[in-house]
């Protein structure tokens, strides 16, 4: 049987300068993003422990002789490794043994639970990188005009159109950036709410062993997703599961919540402290976000009509939708993402944060409404930040819905999702 198209990912040129730098890599992210296909197109032969043939055998060897499952071209991929943890162990010896770069992938849907963890943490041998759902870029649906990288590296001017309607927008966040979805060209929201379905039923039991009510897993993922892109607390959240569900406890809903965590199904996204000229506090509070916007929408089962029908709502999962994107953009420029708001109110919705310190300042926007109030936002921001601490940002940045990419006489920069790329 033919292989469908393989779309390019972003990472797959950290996943090679991190096989050129170590013994092993493990590609870590929520089922269903790509891993194993990603983890195939950089090796040369494969081990799959979910095979429902061969899985029962490959556990038994692992328990007596993990080494044979090692044999064969390198670099070899280990597909859910965490079903035999003692392969951990087994592949940081042998990496030790050899003293060979590039030997291994290893994919992981699952944190492994405590009682199974390995007994050393592969420090200096096995390097990790986190993969998630498809960015628009990565799906063909962003033209990528305009480049993150090139924008960090002083580029003055922008120009570019975006080919996405509102009502495009509409659907793919629905249907998610599941690379299931993507190469079959659909935008159904329906392997969303099977991605929902399985986490419910099955994966959120199996991650660490305890048994969980699905009923109560579902009431919680719908509390984070009707408080998606906000900095709803956590007892806001208990507080909301609890009206119906009064014994629902808070230890309980660390216990869910750490689940949820070790599939990568929840990645909140925390606040960015700069030095501030003035004394004004900033809320440290974490974003509520799920890994891919889809999964709000899929637990609350709306669709791409109904979700245009509640502008409101649709403006916080397009910010979800942004995040995702820019989370996955910033990875392979070696940034990570954070949200800013102080007590006076004045809020960034997205700061992009580089490791050699570069920052830049993002507002996201669905309509052009809201075009000139981001703006004046993103300027306060730069002057109540101690620039001479934390240097000047890089840019400062509007995300849209809208059609068209520009630079505004401010200085702000204006860019449709359907533009951006790493």
């Amino acid at each position: 049987m033919a292989e469908s198209k393989y779309y390019p990912r972003t990472c797959d040129p950290l996943v090679n300068m991190k096989l050129s730098s170590s013994g092993a890599l493990l590609i870590e992210g929520p089922k269903w993003c790509g891993k194993t296909r990603t983890g195939l197109h950089a090796s040369k032969s494969a081990l799959y422990m979910q095979d429902p043939d061969k899985g029962a055998g490959y556990l038994h060897l692992a328990d007596t002789m993990p080494s044979r499952l090692l044999e064969g071209a390198k670099p070899r991929l280990i597909d859910e490794w965490q079903e035999a943890p003692v392969l951990w162990d087994a592949i940081r010896f042998d990496v030790d043994r050899t003293g060979e770069w590039g030997q291994y992938i290893l994919t992981g849907s699952a944190v492994p639970r405590d009682d199974r963890k390995p007994k050393h943490t592969g420090t200096g041998r096995i390097s990790r990188l986190r993969m998630r759902p498809m960015s628009l870029f990565e799906s063909e649906e962003s033209t990528g005009s305009v480049s993150l990288k090139s924008l960090f590296e002083g580029q003055a001017e922008i120009v570019g159109e975006s080919l996405l309607t509102i009502p495009d927008i509409a659907e793919i966040i629905c249907r998610g950036g599941w690379p299931e979805t993507v190469v079959k060209g659909s935008r159904s929201e329906q392997v969303a709410r099977n991605y929902i379905d399985a986490v419910i039923n099955m994966d959120v039991q199996r991650v660490d062993g305890i048994d969980r009510n699905p009923q109560r897993v579902r009431q919680l993922l719908r509390s984070y997703a009707r408080n998606i892109s906000t900095l709803a607390t956590l007892s806001t959240i208990l507080n909301d599961v609890k009206s119906n569900d009064t014994t629902f406890s808070e230890p309980t809903m660390y216990s869910y919540l750490n689940a949820l965590r070790r599939i990568f199904l929840i990645e909140d996204i925390p606040a960015w402290k700069p030095s501030l000229r003035s004394k004004s506090a900033i809320r440290a509070s974490d974003k509520r976000q799920f890994v891919d916007p889809s999964i709000a929408t899929a637990v609350m089962l709306t669709n791409a009509d109904t979700i245009l029908d509640d502008f409101e709502y649709f403006g916080f999962l397009f910010e979800s939708l942004v995040a995702r994107d820019l989370r996955i953009y910033s990875q392979v420029i070696d940034g990570e993402i954070y949200h800013y708001r102080d007590k006076d109110k004045l809020e960034a919705d997205l700061i992009i944060r580089l490791y050699d310190n570069r920052w830049a300042a993002v507002e996201v926007k669905l309509g052009n409404k809201g075009i000139e109030e981001g703006a004046k936002h993103l300027c306060e921001l730069r002057q109540k930040v101690d620039t001479s601490k934390v240097g000047e940002p890089a840019f400062l940045m509007i995300v849209t819905g809208g059609q068209f990419a520009y630079k505004r006489k401010d200085g702000v920069l204006v860019v449709p999702i359907g533009c951006l790329r790493e």
